[in-house]
C-alpha cells in the first residue's frame, strides 16, 4: 500500500486500512514496495525531530538482497557508497552493515517477492542515519547486491518487535518520545 492517506493510481493507501483522525499523517514514507515501521502522528515537533538531517536518528532495515552478500560489499556499505539523489552524485554516510542469520523469522510478504530458483539471496541488517529517497535500495545496488525485500525494522528505539504486518499500536506522547530518546524535547 502507499504510505499516505490519499489514494493514487488505484493503489491502496493507509485510509483503506486505518481509521485515524484527519490531522494524523505518516512520519517519513516507505516506498510502495517496502514494508515495516511507519509512525503515524499529529505532532509536528516530532515530525521535525525525526526527519531533519541534523538529528541523525538511526533507521534500521532488514534487507533481502539478490546473491550471497560478501564481506567486501558489507564493508563498502559500512564506509559509504556513491549513489544518485535528485540526479546528483551523493556519498552516503558511514552505516552499520551485517549479515543476518540464514533462518531469521520474518513474516511472509503479500504478494511475495520474485523467486528465482538458481539465484541465492541473503538477508542483511543495515543501519543508516540519513533518509534519502530510496537510499537503502540505491546503496545495496551500488554494492552489487540489488534489494529484493526491504523492511524498516527500527527507528531510534521504536521497533516492530512482536508486531505483524497491518498491526497498529497506540502510544502516548511520553512513551513515543522516550523510545526515540526525545524526552528532553517535551
Amino acid at each position: 500500500m502507499l504510505s499516505q492517506f490519499t489514494p493514487e493510481n488505484g493503489k491502496a493507501c493507509l485510509k483503506d486500512f486505518f481509521d485515524v483522525p484527519t490531522d494524523v499523517y505518516p512520519v517519513g514514507r516507505l516506498d510502495f514496495d517496502s514494508e515495516g515501521l511507519l509512525l503515524l502522528t499529529n505532532d509536528k515537533t516530532l515530525n521535525h525531530r525525526l526527519l531533519h538531517p541534523s538529528f541523525a536518528h538511526e533507521r534500521e532495515y532488514r534487507v533481502q538482497v539478490e546473491g550471497l552478500i560478501t564481506n567486501e560489499a558489507l564493508q563498502l556499505l559500512a564506509t559509504g557508497v556513491n549513489i544518485q539523489v535528485d540526479g546528483k552524485p551523493f556519498k552516503t554516510a558511514a552505516a552499520k552493515a551485517a549479515r543476518l542469520p540464514e533462518h531469521i523469522s520474518i513474516p511472509e510478504r503479500k504478494p511475495p517477492i520474485r523467486f528465482r530458483q538458481n539465484i541465492p539471496t541473503s538477508w542483511i541488517k543495515l543501519i543508516i542515519t540519513e533518509g534519502k529517497n530510496r537510499q537503502v535500495r540505491k546503496m545495496t545496488a551500488a554494492a552489487g547486491f540489488p534489494t529484493l525485500r526491504l523492511i524498516r525494522y527500527r527507528l531510534a528505539g521504536l521497533t516492530i518487535d512482536h508486531m505483524l504486518p497491518g498491526d497498529m499500536i497506540d502510544m502516548i506522547q511520553n512513551e513515543v518520545y522516550g523510545k526515540l530518546g526525545l524526552l528532553s524535547q517535551l
